[in-house]
């Protein structure tokens, strides 16, 4: 381990990279439950996509330690599943198998973009309000899904949306659901500001537990016909992966008959861009955490942990889950020491565990997740930091950016209005030198507007 990982030149030990592995683990395990209940709505086997996700983890992680040797995990990304199942599956009435086929094909182009520079040319192309602005508007999108999800936010004829009513027959199903979720936001939130290591995962935890609790009590009633299943697990363990051949290379079972290329492009190429910037900004983010980056401010072997990132999205793609994207919770490993791909291997080991304890994660209830997502939400928000508020030509496109995304429930329309009013906006004021809008912004602009025309 020490040839390998070359531990001691990182200043670090098996002991230390073992325990930051296992916390990175505690702080993103939540996607082993989170994923299935989102991909779920797309109409996917919740125990296949479970499996699914904690292969995928598994084997991005470990191509994250052996190729580049650094402590960064991988798993399917928050916000990209969401794009998945509400706008590509659920919004534009594609198959989830057209949409993992869309994730594989920009695995393999952001393979390609890994092996060549024309990755630090789109990177270096958008500007860093827009990386900034979608980094915003998909926390607040992922918080809308986990109000939603916790029916603590339902429709309304009136106003669209409104608050749950705490009043009525549905209180002790629906209601006592709310309720909980709300308790496991102050939950996680009070081991966030108390600096519990793995607070959102033990928050999912207390208020699953909470919600066992009260329906042997009989305060919670279960009532399928409202979306609220009984709680309590039906087992533990499961050896039983037959579930699995529901996803697994159902990516390559597409019907063409349905196939529109110029959807197509649009979609892929949202997944791409947010993957892309969300990539590297959590290996800028994470690797300046751990004093990683050289005196330029760059990161080396940044090729191979791309690389990694890519590989693992096709590999996801086949085994049927959305984009395999680089964890920002990887930065709670690196707070514990860890240096090296040691602590990306131990992860990865433990995504591998995961897969035989199924029947566990997937009797949380939604009201248990809610809280992550919501908290999830927060941490994407804390991204509008970076936004300059002064400079209307920057500021007004961001806004426009983040206020879609939630509001118009697509991640890729957040990505389109960004891109057209900020190109529009700095071209119409006289600030295109200013600004340096670039070629390939212009012709990110002409293909947005194209698609709001003829699709």
């Amino acid at each position: 381990m020490e040839k390998f990982f070359k531990l001691e030149q990182n200043g670090t030990s098996v002991k230390t990279e073992v325990i930051a592995g296992f916390t990175t683990f505690m702080t993103m395990a939540y996607i082993l439950a989170v994923n299935p209940n989102i991909l779920s709505a797309a109409g996917m086997d919740p125990n296949a996509v479970m499996i699914a996700t904690a292969l995928a983890s598994f084997v991005g992680t470990l191509l994250m330690a052996v190729l580049a040797n650094y402590p960064f995990a991988l798993a399917p990304g928050m916000g990209l599943n969401a794009y998945f199942a509400y706008s590509v599956v659920i919004g534009m009435g594609y198959t989830w198998q057209i949409a993992l086929f869309a994730v594989f094909v920009e695995g393999v182009v952001f393979i390609v973009l890994s092996l060549t520079n024309v990755r630090e040319a789109i990177f270096n192309a958008i500007p860093m309000t827009l990386k900034a602005a979608v980094s915003v508007g998909i926390g607040l999108f992922i918080a809308f899904i986990g109000l939603q999800d916790a029916k603590l936010i339902v429709h309304s004829d009136s106003t669209l949306v409104t608050y749950q009513s705490f009043k009525g027959e549905m209180f002790r199903s629906v209601g006592v659901g709310a309720i909980l979720a709300l308790v496991g936001v102050l939950i996680t939130a009070v081991l966030l500001v108390k600096q519990v290591k793995g607070g959102i995962l033990i928050g999912i935890l207390a208020t699953w537990v909470l919600g066992i609790l009260c329906e042997l009590a009989g305060i919670y009633v279960p009532s399928p016909d409202a979306g609220m299943y009984s709680v309590i697990p039906s087992g533990l363990v499961s050896l039983d992966f037959s579930s699995f051949k529901e996803t697994f290379g159902a990516v390559f079972t597409i019907d063409f008959g349905s196939f529109q290329l110029g959807d197509f492009i649009v979609i892929m190429f949202s997944f791409l861009f947010v993957d892309l910037f969300d990539t590297l900004g959590t290996l800028i983010g994470v690797s300046s955490k751990a004093d990683m980056l050289d005196e330029n401010g760059k990161l080396p072997r940044i090729k191979p942990a791309l690389l990694s990132d890519a590989i693992a999205t096709c590999v996801g793609a086949l085994f049927g889950t959305s984009t395999t994207t680089t964890y920002v919770e990887s930065a709670s490993g690196v707070t514990a020491g860890g240096r090296t791909g040691l602590t990306a291997l131990t992860t990865a080991l433990l995504f591998l565990l995961s897969v035989v304890f199924s029947p566990l994660f997937l009797s949380i209830p939604s009201f248990a997740i809610a809280p992550a997502l919501i908290i999830v939400g927060f941490y994407m928000m804390g991204s509008v930091a970076k936004i300059d508020f002064e400079d209307m030509g920057d500021a007004i496109p961001a806004f426009l950016c983040i206020v879609a995304m939630p509001l118009a429930y697509s991640i890729s329309e957040g990505i389109a209005i960004g891109v057209i009013s900020w190109t529009l906006i700095n071209l119409l004021t006289g600030k295109a030198r200013e600004k340096r809008i670039s070629v390939l912004m212009y012709f990110l602009t002409v293909v947005f507007i194209l698609k709001y025309i003829f699709l």
